[in-house]
């Protein structure tokens, strides 16, 4: 099987998945909360972590499986040329972009009643140890566990036979598409955008999961101790100044990162 294929047929593994595993975990919890409205429990913190867990789960295990040993270097999970002082300039690149995107959806009034409207409101006020687990679940696991998957295996795998710009959107575009709302999968996608050309830049996953983790921990914090921004005055000033330093960290990121002369090789499974 080509890697191409190799990439599809374990997005549609990974994509059947984490849509079944998320569903189980969601009814076993209604199921262990006897007295609650259904819809309660679901719009709850506990749902969305259990179905974040069980998604993370699915994805990890579908890219560890289909992925030939060494798993590091056919997953990219080695160190690139740009761990160290660039890492820190990327991240402040997704933060710049995120919290643009945020500021773009709020202007155009396209959060409401949406997905992120859902996972802010069961954010809000929760307590110290559940934000905690939000931060390990969503932040941490999550982050690395999409990572590992969109751009360590799937972009891997098409950038054997792609050019990578056509391998980072389509790894970008599947990623978006996993969200299954109409406006996270939009932001899911731009975000998608920025991690795949972070990955094949520095030539390696890692500095793309650091960039996801941070971007998924300062969401939560931030959703849970002060919830989104609100008017638009403030939207439209973060929104100029986001702008400004993405732009700013895509020119650092060129100065500091050399383009890579050379496709990538991998290690494709499922024969």
């Amino acid at each position: 099987m080509s890697p191409v294929a190799v990439a599809f047929v374990g997005y549609a593994v990974a994509f059947a998945g984490t849509l079944g595993t998320s569903l189980l975990a969601e009814v076993a919890l209604v199921w262990l909360s006897p007295g609650e409205a259904p819809e309660r429990v679901l719009d709850s913190l506990a749902a969305l972590l259990a179905g974040g867990f069980a998604a993370s789960a699915t994805l990890l295990a579908v890219a560890l499986i289909a992925t030939r040993p060494p798993r590091g270097r056919g997953l990219r999970l080695e160190g690139g040329p740009a761990l160290g002082r660039v890492v820190p300039v990327m991240a402040v690149g997704v933060l710049a972009l995120g919290q643009g995107l945020d500021s773009l959806a709020a202007l155009l009034g396209l959060e409401a009643g949406g997905a992120l409207e859902t996972i802010r409101r069961a954010l809000a006020g929760a307590p110290p140890a559940m934000l905690g687990l939000a931060v390990g679940g969503i932040g941490v696991l999550a982050g690395c566990c999409e990572e590992v998957f969109f751009r360590g295996f799937m972009q891997t795998r098409l950038r054997e036979r792609w050019p990578p710009a056509r391998a980072i959107l389509a790894a970008a575009l599947c990623f978006g598409i996993l969200h299954l709302d109409r406006v996270h999968s939009t932001l899911a996608f731009l975000l998608g955008l920025y991690l795949g050309w972070v990955a094949e830049r520095s030539g390696s996953t890692v500095p793309a999961m650091a960039c996801h983790v941070v971007n998924n921990t300062v969401s939560i914090v931030l959703a849970g101790l002060a919830g989104g921004v609100s008017g638009f005055w403030a939207n439209l000033l973060l929104l100029g100044g986001s702008t400004a330093v993405f732009l700013s960290v895509l020119a650092r990121i060129r100065a500091l990162v050399p383009a890579p002369t050379s496709g990538v090789g991998g290690c494709s499974g499922f024969g």
